[in-house]
């Protein structure tokens, strides 16, 4: 639980300048804590209902409060974005609006795996990322994308389908003393 709530602060700083990401990244990271624990989601099961509709009906976002979402998230006008309850997303990644994280539907009916994206991803405007796959660290999907294949770490990639369009291999340090994922490659 300590983990989980210092997510909140490091989500905090991660989206400065976005009161609207802060705000979903707190009510997430508190309903996540709640779906964990049995205890409070039997105390707290009105907390969960708020969740989905002040996340779904006011900031028109879908975020399952069951989605392992790793610290640091940025979200960029995250409106009309969707994350499946089976995805996992790593650490210090970028979210832009419409963009749909999710599982194929199998021919039984039933939802098949989610993607598992790695730490350091940056994913573009109305990007797809679908089904049973796995995307590296430090990755750039480019806006419009549609991700259904395993994508390697330390690349761009772009398309639809996608594919990669450059390798990347240092990332410059930004004034905060993070590594730049958007500057060019030296």
């Amino acid at each position: 639980m300590i983990i989980k709530r210092n997510y909140i602060f490091q989500d905090w700083q991660s989206n400065h300048h976005n009161a609207k990401g802060r705000a979903i990244m707190a009510f997430f990271r508190c309903a996540s804590i709640i779906e964990r624990n049995i205890l409070l989601k039997v105390l707290f099961f009105w907390y969960l209902l708020l969740y989905k509709f002040i996340i779904g009906w006011i900031f028109n976002i879908e975020i399952s409060s069951k989605v392992n979402i790793g610290k640091g998230l940025k979200l960029v006008y995250g409106h009309g974005s969707v994350i499946n309850g089976t995805a996992n997303i790593g650490e210090n990644c970028t979210l832009r609006h419409l963009t749909t994280i999710g599982c194929k539907i199998l021919e039984d009916g039933s939802s098949g795996p989610s993607p598992v994206i790695g730490n350091n991803v940056d994913i573009g405007v109305n990007a797809t990322i679908i089904g049973d796959i796995k995307i590296g660290d430090h990755v750039i999907i480019g806006a419009g994308s549609v991700v259904t294949k395993d994508v390697q770490s330390h690349c761009v990639i772009g398309g639809n389908p996608a594919v990669i369009l450059k390798m990347i291999y240092k990332y410059p340090l930004t004034e905060y003393g993070e590594h730049d994922t958007l500057a060019p490659a030296t």
